[in-house]
């Protein structure tokens, strides 16, 4: 079973009495309902809506939870999380001496550690939390573990898609469960809730199957038109963020879509339900006002 030190995420501890209830109204996913050893996919957001830094989240023990999070994120969750605690009963501590390693593939021994699933998606595998010491020593492929997600198409935050100008819906977080439509208010909670209910996001990330290796950052035209960027790649197997209406509209017209002078497939990952056609949804509100 390959064992990879993700060397780019970094660890958060939060604890206190209050922490559960804290970050329950503040994060995307439901902290409530997580039992001792359940992981989840969620996301900070500014009230606007949009990515702080998205994470995978585990629940230690009764007052304890961790961030998994991009490295280059952590000191702004943090001072983000700490500027909604008020008088809550909960601190956040980052965790410099432990580490996050990737587990996928074939069964087989695994070091010492804690270990935890990765929520999005079954056949990702799982999150080792361990030393760092112990994560430095292993010999694990991190290249090879990127393919494994490219060749999923499960999105990364920075690489597909930016922090803090990226929704939810347009990160594929609603698809993978890393929103809770439910559980009530979260900062950001009325943006991404209407976002669901009353329109379909023009933006997505989607896989892109190139003839040959895929070059990570070229722009997918239409005739004279960009119809999105591509993100990861490995291989001829990259993700790609596409606006769904230039899509849709090309597609109708019989135009390619060439990226860096070859021609691009765009597909939907399997674990998604959104339509590649793109369509507007307009409420029963919409249509009062419009007088409809």
């Amino acid at each position: 079973m390959p064992v990879v030190h993700l060397t780019d995420r970094s660890l958060i501890r939060a604890s206190g009495p209050e922490t559960a209830k804290f970050l329950h109204g503040v994060i995307t996913c439901n902290v409530l309902t997580m039992e001792d050893g359940d992981s989840r996919y969620g996301a900070l957001l500014l009230p606007q809506g949009k990515i702080i830094s998205d994470f995978l989240f585990y629940r230690e023990g009764p007052e304890s939870f961790l961030f998994d999070a991009p490295a280059e994120r952590v000191q702004d969750l943090v001072k983000r999380l700490a500027f909604h605690r008020l008088r809550a009963k909960v601190d956040f501590k980052p965790l410099d001496d432990m580490a996050v390693a990737a587990v996928f593939g074939p069964a087989g021994a695994l070091p010492d550690g804690v270990l935890y699933a990765d929520p999005r998606l079954p056949e990702l595998g799982g999150r080792l939390i361990l030393p760092k010491a112990a994560a430095e020593g292993l010999g694990g492929d991190l290249a090879a573990y990127e393919a494994h997600r490219i060749a999923l198409g499960i999105p990364k935050g920075g690489a597909d898609f930016p922090y803090n100008d990226t929704f939810p819906h347009e990160a594929d977080m609603d698809q993978l469960g890393g929103v809770d439509f439910k559980k009530g208010c979260y900062v950001g909670q009325e943006v991404v809730s209407r976002m669901e209910h009353r329109s379909t996001p023009r933006n997505r990330l989607v896989e892109a199957i190139f003839p040959a290796a895929a070059e990570a950052g070229i722009e997918i035209m239409a005739g004279e038109k960009s119809v999105g960027r591509v993100g990861s790649a490995a291989g001829a197997l990259a993700i790609a963020t596409v606006r769904l209406d230039r899509v849709t509209d090309a597609a109708a017209d019989g135009i390619p879509l060439p990226a860096g002078g070859v021609s691009v497939e765009l597909r939907r990952p399997a674990w998604a339900s959104f339509s590649m056609d793109y369509e507007k949804k307009v409420s029963e509100l919409e249509k009062k006002l419009k007088g409809e």
